[in-house]
């Protein structure tokens, strides 16, 4: 699946079970259709937002971690690496935060345009569960809206949120900092790495990924760039050297 068209993207990553179907159903209406991504055998739906097709939105398979583990985890870290999105909304269970946050924090490596949904307000208010989105949005860097997609609460706010996010912004997301060890071999990596990435994708995620060797990863970075980054003898250098 890749930018075919000229309309904006907009990508729902998530866990499983936190109301991102819904939500997709909610936002596209019947303007939607599904297919499976290219050489899986896993079913990414489409749709459009607006009526003119000017918005283009892609539900991507539930994932618990961009670091995959599944199929469905592979093919949503591709597409959110090398599909090329506009934005990412990442969509959270208000029942039980904590659980998302991880995925947030690893897609905001990847990419600075993130808007944060924290859904199933309904269900936390029943539990008596307070989410205090303005604290949230502060800490992560990042647009947060909550909703109940279900009865289309908040939702108008949220597609607000996520144009306001499409363009030119001062958006300044939270880093990941790591143990001194992780940094010191990020340094040593990624000032490398970035000259061949041509910013086309984010160096220090990437030498994340080097480092720890996430071998689907680097096979999907060598068909994008057309190369093979461990064969550049100074990367190969780097990354040993870490």
């Amino acid at each position: 699946m890749s930018r075919a068209d000229t309309s904006c993207v907009i990508a729902l990553a998530g866990n499983p079970n936190v109301g991102k179907s819904t939500l997709f159903n909610r936002i596209t209406g019947l303007r939607q259709h599904t297919g499976n991504w290219p050489g899986k055998t896993v079913e990414i739906a489409q749709g459009t937002a607006k009526a003119d097709g000017s918005v283009r939105v892609v539900d991507l398979p539930g994932a618990y971690s961009l670091m995959t583990h599944s199929k469905e985890e592979e093919v949503a870290r591709d597409f959110l690496c090398f599909g090329g999105p506009d934005a990412v909304v990442v969509v959270c269970d208000a029942t039980c935060l904590e659980r998302n946050i991880n995925l947030v924090l690893q897609t905001i490596e990847i990419t600075p345009k993130v808007v944060v949904c924290v859904n199933l307000l309904d269900e936390a208010e029943k539990k008596k569960i307070h989410i205090d989105l303005t604290a949230l949005e502060k800490n992560l860097g990042v647009p947060v809206v909550g909703t109940s997609a279900r009865s289309g609460r908040g939702l108008s706010a949220l597609m607000d949120r996520v144009e306001d996010i499409t363009t030119p912004s001062a958006a300044a997301p939270a880093r990941v900092m790591y143990s001194d060890a992780i940094e010191q071999a990020i340094s040593l990596v990624e000032p490398v790495l970035a000259p061949h990435l041509k910013g086309r994708f984010p160096a220090r995620w990437m030498a994340l990924r080097l480092i720890d060797y996430d071998a689907s990863l680097m096979q999907a970075l060598q068909n994008a760039l057309g190369q093979d980054l461990m064969q550049t003898e100074e990367v190969a250098d780097a990354v040993l050297q870490a």
